[in-house]
């Protein structure tokens, strides 16, 4: 299952039903999970463990050095989950020596083109469209989706379930729950359509939608909303406790209307 002209080093572990394609290398301390197709021309070096059942497409380059003249992650890696799809020549660099790992989660949708940079962290069942390209140290938490030509910030924290519109430049934290969209950014409400398509109650979307206003629509500042939120048991739900402690551990601060 591994093509005559592929190049597979000698530290390289390959786990049962690895298929490896044409003229593709493999170098370095890299461990390939049970049943993960690389096609072809794809360059994976570095110390670089994939999971299960991953879908790498032709010209995908991962566990390159990351792009940081500072570091040189001589000894940092990349870690990926299960079933994660990694399409057409998508490139992902290792960690420097600040974090050391570049790690993205299971059954993540990476389209084409599409760059994760140094000490990135990428949770389960994220979509990254076309193009989409995060610099060093963005977290993207479960769920989220990121649009086409999308540029991310260093630092950057875009939460679970959150969605950005295609080119939108993200320089600030987006909250869970929201949609970003514009030039310059905005957020525009809740996304409803990923929290439906996710089985979220209808109460749990009106307590969420009351939530947003607070913060959003109401006038108040962002510490004033925070601070109704925290003091009304009304909004005692799991919810509530993870967008109000992303808002509250916020280093960059989030975007507004």
């Amino acid at each position: 299952m591994i093509h005559s002209t592929a190049i597979i080093g000698k530290n390289v572990k390959l786990s049962d039903n690895v298929e490896v394609g044409p003229y593709t290398v493999i170098r370095g301390n890299v461990e390939i999970g049970e049943g993960t197709s690389v096609d072809s021309h794809v360059v994976i070096e570095g110390k670089t463990r994939i999971g299960k059942e991953c879908r790498i497409y032709p010209g995908a380059v991962i566990g390159t050095p990351p792009q940081d003249l500072k570091c040189s992650g001589k000894d940092t890696e990349v870690v990926i989950g299960d079933k994660t799809i990694i399409r057409e020549y998508v490139t992902v660099n290792r960690g420097t020596v600040d974090k050391g790992t570049t790690q993205i989660g299971s059954r993540v949708y990476i389209m084409a083109y599409a760059h994760i940079a140094h000490d990135c962290t990428v949770m389960d069942e994220v979509i990254l469209a076309n193009c989409a390209t995060l610099a060093g140290h963005v977290t993207v938490y479960e769920q989220a989706i990121i649009g086409g030509l999308t540029p991310v910030h260093q630092f950057v924290r875009i939460g679970n379930l959150a969605f950005v519109g295609g080119g939108t430049r993200v320089v600030k934290d987006i909250p869970p729950y929201c949609k970003a969209a514009g030039s310059p950014p905005r957020i525009c409400g809740l996304n409803d359509v990923g929290l439906r398509r996710r089985n979220y109650s209808r109460q749990s979307r009106q307590r969420l939608k009351k939530i947003y206003r607070l913060v959003f629509r109401s006038g108040m500042n962002t510490r004033q909303a925070v601070r109704k939120i925290e003091g009304d048991s009304s909004f005692d739900f799991p919810e509530t406790e993870r967008f109000i402690s992303f808002i509250k551990n916020s280093k960059r601060g989030i975007f507004k209307n």
